[in-house]
C-alpha cells in the first residue's frame, strides 16, 4: 500500500479549522447544557409555585368558610370560649394539657436520641476498656 501525500495547504487548513470546529462544537454543547439546566430549574420553580398556589387556594377557601361561620353568634361565642377561655356566668374554666406541641415532641425525640447514642458510646468504651485490661492481665500472667 502506498501512502498518500497530504499537501501543505491541506495541513494548514486542518491546523486552522480543527481548533475552530472543536471550539464551535464545545460552545454548542456548553450552551445546550446551560439551557437544559435553566429549563430544569424553571420547571422546579414552576412546580413549587403550583404547589404553593394550591395551598393558598385551599387556605383561602378555609378562611372563607371561617368567615361565614363567624357570622353566626353561637359559633362566635363557642369559639371564644374554646380558644380564648371566655366563660358564661357561673361557668369555670378547667384547662387540660393533653396534647404536646409538635416542637416539644421533636425536642424530646432529639434528647432521647442523644441519650441512646451517648449510652451506646459509653457501653462500647467500657467494653473496649475491659478487653484491654483483660489482655494486659493475660500478658502479665504469661511472663
Amino acid at each position: 500500500m502506498a501512502k498518500r501525500k497530504i499537501s501543505k495547504t491541506s495541513k494548514r487548513r486542518l491546523v486552522v479549522l480543527t481548533p475552530l470546529v472543536v471550539f464551535l462544537v464545545g460552545y454548542a454543547i456548553f450552551t445546550l447544557v446551560v439551557t437544559v439546566h435553566e429549563l430544569y430549574t424553571l420547571h422546579s420553580k414552576e412546580q413549587n409555585l403550583q404547589n404553593n398556589l394550591t395551598e393558598l387556594k385551599s387556605e383561602a377557601e378555609n378562611l372563607k368558610t371561617e368567615i361565614n361561620k363567624l357570622q353566626d353568634a353561637d359559633y362566635v361565642a363557642r369559639y371564644a370560649r374554646e380558644n380564648y377561655l371566655y366563660t358564661k356566668d357561673g361557668e369555670y374554666v378547667i384547662k387540660v394539657n393533653g396534647e404536646e406541641t409538635k416542637e416539644k415532641k421533636e425536642k424530646i425525640n432529639i434528647a432521647e436520641n442523644y441519650i441512646i447514642y451517648g449510652s451506646s458510646l459509653l457501653f462500647i468504651l467500657i467494653f473496649i476498656y475491659i478487653i484491654v485490661k483483660h489482655r494486659k492481665k493475660k500478658k502479665n500472667q504469661k511472663k
